[in-house]
């Protein structure tokens, strides 16, 4: 017979496994992405490109101002190549001025400094601003659109076409919320020091203040951008990103019903990636993963890596079920040239490939002399 102290042992190990079992099936329990009411949407995590939650994300439909990011994306291009400056003073074209929609209120025949149209095209969203800029850059607004279209095909953005620079309704201009997530991202990976502008919450110019539409800039202080859109076509769109203990994520919201409807949707799947999810970092950039064989080489063995950061995003407390993998070439032989591929490193979730990057080499070996070469020509002979 079990004596009280046997008893209470017994359910104390009785609870703990209960406890155990349960709370490990809690944390794999995932619940469905929201549903938004908006037309199309995705949710995207920046560092691994992973997208979290997405509707119609490759329906093209009209980006209103959202085409914004485009003509800021080009600008700051511009700026970092040099081909313009802050200080160069913009002249303001009487179609510039004449621009309908939202403006900065520049006046015709002025000239302008770069510098005060980026904020009021960042973060007044004005077209007067834009068609300025666009004609600063290309000399007018129609050869600024192949450069905006040029960038986008380089971003691999395969649903996008602009012929504007302010996102005015066009039959011939469109992208997708796909597409808005990649320029988000290269928006702020290649220029993260202008992306700050997209965080102001008003700009005085002319007199006038006007303040962001981005209604989360107010409500997240997590939030740092990125754009809004409207137009009687495309509804009320939004693109936001915000970053929570070193996860960033970008969501696109198109096509919803009010300004308070864009800034609720956005938040929702916001919320939904911080709350169930986890980004990592499992592998830096040129670091050795691996080192091969390499035959008929000035040296006898290749190491290889990642030419960027491997990150995985995935629902929380299922780190220890991922597995890497890797898959090489099996005969390697000189010449080889840095950064040449070698093979892949696939990273699963419970058996399925969430993620795969390229093995390449992380340093060049030339051919070996010609013994080198004889001696490892006979020996592959005989493996």
């Amino acid at each position: 017979m079990l004596n009280f102290n046997s008893l209470t042992r017994h359910f104390v190990l009785f609870a703990l496994l209960w406890f155990t079992v349960n709370f490990a099936h809690a944390e794999a329990l995932m619940p469905s992405p929201p549903q938004l009411a908006a037309k199309s949407y995705v949710l995207m995590d920046f560092d691994s490109s992973q997208f979290i939650a997405e509707n119609n994300p490759n329906e093209r439909m009209d980006p209103a101002s959202l085409t914004k990011i485009m003509t800021a994306y080009v600008i700051f291009n511009e700026l970092k190549n040099n081909n313009i400056h802050v200080d160069d003073k913009v002249h303001i074209s009487e179609k510039a001025w004449r621009m309908e929609g939202s403006r900065m209120f520049v006046e015709v025949d002025k000239e302008v400094p770069v510098e005060a149209l980026l904020k009021g095209l960042v973060i007044q969203s004005g077209n007067d601003a834009s068609v300025a800029l666009a004609e600063h850059v290309a000399g007018s607004e129609e050869a600024f659109a192949s450069l905006m279209n040029k960038h986008a095909k380089r971003l691999e953005m395969k649903n996008t076409h602009f012929v504007n620079s302010t996102g005015l309704p066009d039959k011939d201009h469109y992208t997708t919320a796909h597409d808005l997530a990649l320029l988000a991202q290269a928006l702020i990976r290649d220029f993260p020091e202008q992306y700050k502008l997209n965080s102001e919450k008003e700009y005085r110019y002319n007199g006038i203040t006007q303040y962001n539409r981005n209604k989360l800039l107010w409500r997240d202080p997590s939030v740092d951008g990125v754009k809004t859109g409207h137009t009687n076509a495309a509804g009320y769109c939004l693109v936001a990103s915000a970053r929570r203990d070193g996860m960033r994520l970008i969501s696109v919201v198109m096509n919803t019903a009010s300004e308070k409807a864009r800034a609720t949707e956005s938040q929702k799947l916001l919320k939904y990636g911080f709350r169930f999810f986890s980004t990592h970092r499992l592998y830096e950039a040129n670091k050795p993963l691996t080192n091969l064989p390499v035959w008929k080489g000035e040296s006898d063995k290749l190491p290889l890596g990642l030419s960027k950061a491997l990150y995985v995003t995935i629902p929380r407390g299922q780190y220890d079920n991922l597995k890497a993998t890797m898959n090489v070439d099996e005969t390697i032989v000189a010449p080889i040239e840095k950064g040449q591929e070698f093979g892949t490193v696939n990273i699963a979730l419970d058996g399925k490939q969430i993620t795969q990057q390229p093995l390449i080499s992380l340093k060049a070996i030339a051919e070996g002399g010609l013994f080198t070469r004889l001696k490892d020509t006979v020996l592959m002979l005989v493996q």
